[in-house]
């Protein structure tokens, strides 16, 4: 009992693993080239987003969300200060940046969540699934009328995934996302 007392606790381990698929997931290449997201700190910063909002939204039953969520949200925030002083940001500006960073991130997760039930519907009307991702993802720019379908198929690919794994496995770490390599647009 009383090297319990001594033991390293492996949260913060998980969450950091957890946050890393998370990051890694974002960063794949064919975000980028096949999805026409644009390779800016922005577009990174959206798709980090998008990932995390699933990811959290997963992590929530019945209006509470585990405790995993919570640390995942605080490891977000880390990174994000840590990246905007290695980028520059004095430090009297950053806490104004992460508050702007903190909008967006309920902003845009908010838009994504509220328009995943009719995208996940027997109906499938992904329309304002469509519309926040090409608002936010891609800032209203004429690639997004192409490449909006597709990454909000992604999208739904990625819930459904993340509803077959169990929360358990989730806070151990153990995280899987769909290979957006083959989800495909949909057909009009």
């Amino acid at each position: 009992m009383m090297f319990s007392l001594f033991r390293r606790d492996q949260r913060p381990d998980t969450i950091s693993a957890l946050y890393g698929m998370i990051v890694a997931q974002a960063r794949l290449p064919c975000f980028y080239r096949d999805y026409a997201v644009a390779d800016t700190v922005n577009g990174r910063f959206d798709l980090i987003v998008l990932h995390l909002a699933l990811v959290l939204d997963r992590l929530t039953e019945n209006g509470r969300q585990h405790e995993a969520g919570q640390g995942l949200f605080d490891r977000f925030c880390r990174d994000m200060d840590d990246n905007l002083r290695e980028m520059g940001i004095s430090d009297l500006k950053v806490p104004n940046e992460m508050r702007r960073i903190g909008e967006a991130f309920y902003g845009r997760s908010r838009a994504y969540l509220d328009a995943l039930p009719a995208a996940l519907a027997p109906s499938a009307n992904s329309r304002a699934l469509v519309s926040a991702l090409t608002r936010n993802i891609y800032g209203g720019a004429p690639s997004a009328y192409a490449a909006a379908p597709r990454l909000a198929a992604y999208s739904v690919a990625s819930v459904r995934g993340l509803a077959g794994q169990e929360i358990a496995a989730l806070e151990a770490g153990a995280l899987y996302f769909p290979d957006p390599a083959i989800v495909l647009a949909p057909m009009v």
